[in-house]
């Protein structure tokens, strides 16, 4: 039986100009957010091929992009130091949080929409509260050795990944920090649908999985390349498999439990700096982005 999973270019979405930084589903997964180079973030219809609007405010290119739980809100970070927080239907910025001395590189929304959580080259994770009318994180978290790649929230949990090689878990309501050492670059950290895994993304071509309450190393993914540049991971929706961008422009497959590599497709010329896969259980799509300035949606 042929495995649903996505196949084949459904559509192309041309707007940006210069690389595309990230690519995300909102939380229906019936539209999507970029950010790019080109300093702009653009909210898009996917499977019409459809851009919906293009938001403005950025002096430097968009690294991260993040939709809120009732996709209202969308918060958007890069080399302006700040986190841009937005109106969706407006456009219109609601404030920049500033405290970060360095670009950028991750957010995510928590706690219902009402709180940010960052992550940056400064070596620290700062977390924003959405209500209140102060410019300044209400928290900052700086065990870190090197930049901060990339974030994650589960419930009072916060997931941040390293170049100093570690993926650091801080848990809100305990005022608790639990550290597990992957001995290189990591780059990337993406949840389980569930919530129960980790999966983290390493300069040396592996994936790993983690238990998220242990640490345990679970499995362990390979075939893919990434050795330069950070490469976006994720599961599928149901959480039955893992995929990646690598450096040879194809989107890597493993099935979650035998680490087999059970699908791949290739349709961009360069590393794959970002994908998402549809949030939705059942809808076998996902985008994927490169340097050449191009998004693709893929289906079965």
């Amino acid at each position: 039986m042929a495995l649903a999973l996505p196949a084949q270019i459904a559509v192309t979405l041309t707007g940006h100009e210069g690389p595309v930084m990230c690519v995300r589903f909102n939380k229906s997964g019936d539209y999507c957010l970029s950010g790019g180079s080109d300093r702009t973030v653009k909210l898009w219809n996917p499977a019409k091929g459809l851009l919906v609007k293009s938001y403005t405010a950025h002096a430097h290119g968009v690294l991260s992009v993040a939709a809120s739980a009732d996709n209202s809100r969308l918060a958007s970070v890069g080399g302006d130091k700040q986190v841009f927080f937005w109106d969706v239907a407006s456009g219109r910025v609601l404030r920049k949080f500033r405290g970060h001395t360095d670009k950028i590189n991750a957010v995510e929304f928590g706690a219902g929409g009402d709180v940010l959580v960052s992550g940056s080259y400064d070596r620290t994770v700062r977390v924003w509260d959405c209500r209140s009318n102060s410019w300044d994180p209400i928290q900052t978290m700086d065990p870190f050795g090197d930049s901060v790649t990339a974030v994650a929230v589960h419930e009072s949990s916060i997931m941040a990944s390293s170049v100093d090689g570690t993926v650091r878990t801080f848990d809100i309501r305990r005022g608790e920090m639990f550290t597990e050492h992957l001995h290189q670059p990591v780059t990337n950290v993406a949840l389980s649908h569930d919530g129960k895994c980790l999966l983290a993304s390493r300069l040396d071509s592996r994936l790993l999985l983690l238990e998220r309450a242990s640490g345990d190393v679970l499995n362990e993914y390979a075939g893919h390349a990434n050795t330069q540049y950070k490469i976006a991971a994720a599961l599928t929706n149901t959480d039955a498999h893992v995929l990646s961008g690598s450096e040879d422009g194809k989107v890597y497959f493993w099935d979650l439990v035998s680490g087999e590599v059970v699908h791949t497709v290739g349709g961009h010329a360069g590393p794959v700096s970002s994908l998402a896969y549809h949030p939705k259980p059942g809808q076998h799509a996902m985008l994927t982005a490169d340097h050449s300035g191009k998004i693709r949606y893929w289906a079965t």
